[in-house]
């Protein structure tokens, strides 16, 4: 049944389903920070097994996940190397250089991803003059990219390239099993060439808050020192904790259906001549729209969207991104659609 907002801002807007609810109503709980609370054991066990890493922390977000991370991987005065794009360098406010002290150096690729002459070019030689290279942060999926997954080709050359010059490897995979949905790969091999990975529950997964951070004992040994330094030590926290647990048991299946919906909405606004993007470039469940040729601003169309229901979010100066969700049907995703004919087809 279509709802009577087309919410496609982000897979982060999710409301739990009932099922969700009644876990978190007969959630037992106890102080995690004392290490006292047996839901969020139980969370950070499946974590660690679902993703095939020795041990698992639960952090209230995404954001904490890995700048707790890069604090446990690097020290002051290290340079970091993400992408361009990346939520670590665009949308943590500046995070990596106030809490752990690091230098960021960002490569700007084609693909949301490092060939190995962009790892080559970034890799600082050993000179007193110059930071030392320690880590490398990868997105998987690539949010500014449109949702595009890291090939796991790529994953392992770059793996090796850490190897040979004693760099560790942290991947955001706030959307990690969407990743291995749309490409095929068990998400255990996508977490077996890092160090250290985090997912988030409260996307694509539908619980309302908190990701986890896995990665080896010793590791979240550290991180779990970090989290309570950030401020993210939790008491009862049990209670959100069964969401994630519900969210890993019953939401991850489904994910198929969300990249179904969004290939389905890029084909219908692929229609629109003034629009400008590619059916075949979706790869899961994040569509981003270029509104140049239209004549609109991203300001007007957004306004101009919701006032036939249907809400998204501005991505740069001339696009806008839609992310499909367990909590869009195939209703809403053709009122989306008739929504986006209606703004631009004139």
């Amino acid at each position: 049944m279509a709802h009577e907002i087309v919410d496609l801002r982000s897979d982060t807007v999710t409301k739990p389903s009932p099922g969700m609810r009644k876990a978190i109503a007969d959630a037992v709980v106890g102080d995690d920070v004392f290490g006292d609370d047996p839901t969020v054991k139980e969370l950070e066990s499946l974590a660690a097994s679902i993703t095939g890493q020795e041990s698992a922390l639960f952090v209230p977000s995404g954001t904490m996940g890995n700048e707790v991370a890069i604090l446990s991987h690097t020290q002051r005065g290290d340079e970091v190397i993400v992408e361009y794009d990346s939520h670590i360098f665009n949308y943590e406010t500046a995070g990596p250089a106030v809490m752990s002290g690091v230098q960021l150096m960002p490569i700007r690729t084609q693909s949301g991803y490092f060939s190995i002459s962009d790892l080559e070019d970034a890799l600082r030689p050993d000179d007193i003059h110059e930071p030392m290279t320690r880590l490398i942060c990868l997105e998987n999926t690539h949010n500014r990219k449109g949702g595009r997954v890291v090939p796991i080709e790529a994953l392992r050359e770059i793996r090796h390239f850490a190897d040979c010059h004693g760099l560790r490897i942290h991947m955001d995979g706030a959307r990690i099993f969407n990743a291995a949905c749309a490409s095929g790969v068990n998400v255990k091999e996508y977490c077996s060439l890092c160090d250290s990975t985090m997912f988030c529950l409260s996307k694509g997964l539908g619980a309302p808050i908190g990701s986890m951070l896995v990665g080896s004992q010793d590791f979240i040994e550290r991180a779990r020192r970090y989290r309570k330094m950030l401020g993210g030590g939790m008491r009862q926290a049990g209670v959100i904790a069964a969401a994630g647990i519900y969210a890993l048991r019953n939401n991850i299946d489904r994910l198929e259906e969300d990249h179904r919906r969004a290939r389905v909405l890029a084909q219908g606004i692929s229609t629109i001549p003034t629009l400008d993007l590619v059916p075949s470039e979706i790869e899961t469940n994040i569509v981003v729209v270029d509104l140049e040729r239209s004549g609109k601003s991203v300001e007007e169309a957004i306004l101009r969207l919701e006032q036939y229901g249907v809400r998204v979010v501005a991505f740069g100066k001339t696009r806008i991104r839609a992310v499909t969700h367990l909590d869009i049907d195939d209703e809403d995703i053709e009122r989306a659609i008739e929504a986006f004919k209606r703004v631009f087809g004139d």
